[in-house]
């Protein structure tokens, strides 16, 4: 049954395109109207709209992600001592790349690092997170057990936010009507139903940096560190550290301390190169096979490294090196001794239903490399 046009609710959305700003309480009210249905679709579009062209403040943006989670997220948690860490970007960026923050959380997972991620299949590239593993043979359309279960022995899982096990009210139903970037791709893909206490997140404007680690911050993060990147022309910019420009990275301590610096490719040594370089390829099969040339040691160049900064941000956030150029090295003797495939090759064995079957599939891709 259509849900009756709520003129209350018609109003706020004026006062959002006017550019008023709402509290936590009354943003969390607005934002369950629209999980629950309670609104037309017509005022749905038009309040997540609404909120994105405005700009979210901090209060709205953890209002949003009361409201995910409270209503929208299962609960999960995986018996195992060490802390969850989670990677990932909030889209809506000037930069077309390959999914960079994909192939960093396997060379962090192969140090040691427990990743616990959470993505959605494309909304405004061609090609996903959910869309890249799953071509790799990785399960995404699991059952919360099972990946839990993945995390616990392979050390990395990812829960698809696009799918009804993980988010059984609407996101699912929200995220398969829009193709353009909203308050979700913050508020929601922050929603991970195990609560990761440690994360790297990419964000598409440098105005986000210091909001974004606040929310983060807000809803139970210990330390954090978000980050947005340069394109080669020092305008356009990217929600992944750059090997194309200068990154503006913000840090966030376990007592609120808020840190911010940047740095340039050559601070790390590395070789600056241009966009077309880190672009996607349209067939998503020669994506993955790329791919696993990069996690098999074989690229080397441009993918590698942005794979491997991106990778550094995470073992200089858990501690595992002092600095991130420290980190970057770490990575780069990860990448060259191929150990992030076996780590990949452990991940679909245990994130799936049948493992035997996508195993194959992935073994098949790897002889074409």
């Amino acid at each position: 049954m259509e849900p009756k046009v709520s003129k209350e609710f018609g109003m706020k959305i004026g006062k959002l395109i006017e550019g008023s700003n709402f509290s936590r309480e009354e943003m969390k009210d607005m934002f369950s109207k629209v999980l629950l249905n309670r609104e037309t679709e017509m005022h749905q579009g038009a309040f997540l709209a609404a909120l994105t062209v405005k700009g979210e403040t901090v209060e709205e943006i953890a209002g949003s992600w009361d409201a995910i989670y409270e209503l929208d997220t299962v609960k999960a948690s995986p018996n195992i001592s060490q802390p969850l860490v989670e990677n990932c970007g909030t889209g809506m960026d000037d930069v077309d790349t390959f999914n960079i923050s994909t192939a960093a959380s396997m060379v962090a997972a192969t140090a040691g690092v427990v990743m616990a991620k959470h993505g959605s299949r494309a909304i405004t590239s061609n090609c996903g997170t959910i869309d890249i593993l799953e071509e790799l043979g990785v399960g995404v359309e699991c059952s919360p057990e099972v990946i839990v279960k993945s995390i616990e022995q392979a050390g990395i899982g990812i829960f698809n936010g696009m799918d009804s096990q993980v988010h059984p009210t609407a996101l699912g139903r929200i995220l398969s009507k829009i193709s353009f970037g909203t308050t979700l791709n913050i508020a929601a893909s922050l929603a991970n139903p195990v609560c990761p206490q440690y994360g790297v997140r990419g964000v598409y404007s440098k105005e986000l940096l210091k909001p974004v680690a606040q929310v983060m911050h807000e809803i139970g993060y210990k330390k954090a560190i978000v980050v947005h990147g340069l394109a080669e022309d020092g305008v356009r910019g990217m929600d992944e550290a750059s090997t194309l420009g200068e990154n503006y990275i913000v840090e966030i301590q376990e007592d609120g301390k808020i840190d911010e610096y940047s740095f340039i490719p050559e601070d790390l040594n590395i070789e600056r190169v241009i966009s077309k370089e880190i672009a996607p390829d349209k067939d998503r099969r020669k994506e993955a096979l790329k791919m696993l040339s990069v996690l098999k040691g074989k690229e080397g160049g441009a993918r590698e490294d942005i794979v491997c900064l991106n990778a550094a941000l995470i073992l200089y956030l858990m501690d595992y090196s002092a600095q991130i150029k420290d980190a970057y090295l770490q990575a780069k003797d990860i990448v060259a001794s191929g150990e992030a495939i076996e780590k990949l090759k452990e991940w679909v064995r245990t994130q799936n239903v049948n493992s035997e079957q996508k195993l194959a599939k992935l073994n098949s891709l790897l002889e074409k490399i």
